[in-house]
């Protein structure tokens, strides 16, 4: 897991209109989040933030917050991100204060390895989950789950329980649940008898 470093500033305005001239100062609005605290609402540069999420881990990334008074040097992971849906651009974020020694819940995405058996000779590769759910230490979220489907054959699965995860991480989603399948090949219909 990446850790970087974040600036931030402690902001005393919250509504609309003070979101607004953030984001037009190329700043976004945020509140940092955590057990036995009050939120408290600060902003971020747009490019801190861009940086701050850079990389394989993305927002799992550990980071550092850096000024913001009280806040300073404390450990915050992202807990959500809101992004205007025309432009893309990050309208608010949340930041979750994290505690090194305590356990957190957060998605992992999942990263297949190899060419399934069964993709070879005709079949259709299935990604049902693109991320998977797990507890773990801060320090040892993992940037990506590898799941290995060389061996995938047609008409077989790979299901959540037969995935393996580094140690200390545990996975929290439905052992049963299929993650990766290798679909049949549709058949060919018959020409039609004229």
């Amino acid at each position: 897991m990446q850790q970087k470093q974040m600036n931030i500033e402690l902001r005393s305005g919250t509504g609309k209109g003070v979101s607004r001239r953030l984001r037009n100062a190329e700043k976004v609005p945020a509140v940092v989040y955590g057990k036995g605290m009050d939120p408290m609402p600060i902003s971020i540069g747009y490019r801190d933030l861009q940086a701050a999420i850079s990389g394989e881990g993305g927002i799992n990334n550990l980071i550092t917050l850096i000024g913001g008074g009280s806040l300073d040097q404390t450990m915050a992971i992202i807990a959500d991100i809101q992004r205007d849906a025309v432009k893309g651009t990050y309208k608010h974020v949340d930041l979750h204060r994290i505690n090194m020694n305590e356990k957190l819940r957060v998605t992992v995405p999942v990263q297949l390895k190899g060419t399934a058996i069964g993709v070879k000779e005709g079949g259709l590769l299935d990604l049902a989950h693109h991320e998977l759910h797990v507890e773990c230490l801060p320090g040892n979220i993992p940037d990506h789950i590898v799941i290995d489907i060389s061996q995938l054959k047609i008409a077989h699965s790979i299901h959540v329980n037969e995935i393996a995860v580094p140690e200390g991480v545990k996975l929290l989603d439905n052992p049963k649940t299929p993650v990766v399948s290798v679909l049949g090949r549709a058949k060919e219909e018959a020409p039609a008898a004229s």
